[in-house]
């Protein structure tokens, strides 16, 4: 079994797949390399001596520069190279031609089992939502969830909410996010029917809240403003009674493929997420748009650094100024914040084995496939173009995960490598990047990618996903939905009153 990779001919550095001792002698290609030192596991060594201030070369990127001589066989890490990222910067737009997905489809198309709405749209689940549109109504909301669970029954698969701090005292922006990022999740089609629940005097009124809504069936979405009403509980179980009778009516029936949205988030990634599991998240990207569905890629500051190989892909120059305006306008609104562009990824990242930011986009950016960049979205916007699209919003996993949520994910695919519990409103799939942490935490592991290390193709990997995407679309649960963990979390940027 190799013990490195060298992931691009262009690279000067290689990656261990498992911890490799001071003294192994490496073969890559047609030369060998005499490790100097331990090397742990998704951690880089270089394969060609690294004069000071050379580039670090990884995914045929550079990664960052070496801070010091680096001999051939040393370990490259934090000790020493250190990012190139700066402030905004230019950029030209060179589509490439004949861009698209490197998978063609079957001949068969994809079927999974769901829900058909009367408004057109497809659900993978057909459960209730509260929603509380304030912050204070949380525990009323939760106490709903818990006294009636007895209409869960039938095709009816949950009762659920989904608390949060916001909804009041908050002013421009950050109250209009609020109210969008609801509103969005209101209309989701895995909730067959939806209670809104307010309180009656936080400044995200519930007409303000009809208004951003929108054009809405009365049978699906019901309201309840506890202030107005004697006894809230009692009013909550009518409303809720009538949500059941509605969601009730609908049943699991054959559905294309190309109905499905998926989105695409990695989290507690180490240094296999960019050689495994992305990867087999951008197969299956590209073979579910050759299906004819959708998916979106999110966590712009885990972009930076990688544009390149995102930029050239869009499918035209509007959607090129699209996402350079998404780019340069995340890091203006890092720098409004006195905080730097290129900001180290976290301890655990660092431990294993990614060093730099940039490191850790051009992994991360391995979800998007090969496929055209169709479109860039403004957070809280549903997808509204089939194929690849671009969401703005942070790398924060669960304000990610729940933006991926209200742009109509119906599953959201999690790469980790060191793994991660939490789960949003939607299915959320976490794959593992080595078979370690997939046996280890076979209660929070969906799917192991770890299975490329040890000899499985990119192409069979990415295939097997998109069978397994199916299976939950059709209703197998994951296991953040065993569980019981969901929650969501709001993008925010201005003051609390």
């Amino acid at each position: 079994m190799d013990k490195m990779i060298q992931i691009s001919e262009k690279d000067n550095v290689a990656v261990a797949f498992h911890p490799v001792e001071k003294g192994t002698v490496l073969a890559l290609g047609d030369r060998q390399v005499t490790v100097l030192e331990d090397i742990p596991q998704g951690h880089k060594v270089s394969i060609c001596p690294i004069e000071k201030e050379g580039r670090v070369i990884k995914y045929g990127f550079p990664i960052g520069h070496a801070t010091k001589e680096i001999a051939e066989g040393s370990w490259v890490h934090t000790h020493n190279m250190a990012t190139n990222l700066s402030k905004e910067q230019e950029y030209t737009y060179h589509p490439e031609e004949n861009v698209s997905a490197s998978i063609s489809p079957d001949n068969d198309t994809a079927i999974f089992q769901g829900f058909r709405r009367k408004d057109g749209k497809v659900g993978v689940r057909n459960e209730i939502w509260i929603i509380p549109t304030v912050g204070c109504v949380n525990d009323i909301a939760k106490k709903l969830v818990r006294e009636n669970q007895d209409l869960v029954k039938g095709s009816i698969e949950g009762l659920y909410t989904f608390p949060h701090p916001f909804g009041c005292s908050q002013t421009g922006a950050d109250h209009a996010q609020t109210r969008k990022l609801l509103a969005s999740l209101v209309r989701h089609p895995n909730a067959g029917a939806v209670l809104v629940l307010s309180l009656g005097c936080e400044n995200l009124t519930q007409d303000q809240f009809k208004e951003e809504l929108g054009e809405y069936d009365a049978d699906r979405v019901k309201f309840l403003v506890c202030q107005e009403v004697e006894d809230e509980h009692l009013e909550g179980r009518k409303l809720l009674e009538e949500c059941a009778a509605y969601a009730g009516q609908f049943g699991r029936v054959p559905v294309p493929a190309d109905q499905l949205v998926i989105g695409m988030k990695c989290g507690a990634s180490d240094g296999l997420s960019g050689i495994t599991a992305n990867p087999t998240v951008g197969r299956f990207s590209d073979l579910l748009i050759a299906q004819g569905g959708s998916t979106i890629l999110t966590e712009v500051p885990e972009m930076f650094g990688a544009e390149g190989m995102l930029m050239n892909r869009c499918a035209s120059r509007e959607v090129f100024d699209k996402a350079v305006e998404m780019i340069n306008g995340f890091k203006r609104y890092f720098i409004s914040h006195h905080e730097v562009v290129y900001e180290n990824p976290s301890p655990g990242n660092r431990q294993g084995g990614i060093t730099t930011l940039e490191d850790k986009s051009c992994g991360c950016v391995q979800k998007g496939g090969t496929a055209p960049i169709a479109d860039v979205m403004d957070y809280g916007n549903q997808v509204e173009t089939k194929g690849l699209n671009l969401l703005y919003g942070p790398g924060n996993d669960l304000v990610s995960s729940t933006a991926l949520t209200a742009a109509g994910a119906h599953i959201i695919l999690f790469t980790t490598g060191r793994g991660t519990p939490f789960g949003a409103p939607v299915p959320t799939v976490k794959i593992a990047t080595n078979s370690q942490i997939a046996e280890k935490k076979k209660n929070w592991i969906d799917f192991n990618a770890g299975t490329v290390v040890e000899g499985e193709t990119l192409d069979s990997a990415g295939k097997r996903l998109l069978e397994y995407v199916l299976e939950v679309a059709s209703g197998k649960q994951t296991n953040n939905e065993k569980q019981g963990y969901r929650e969501i979390s709001i993008f925010k940027d201005g003051v609390v009153l």
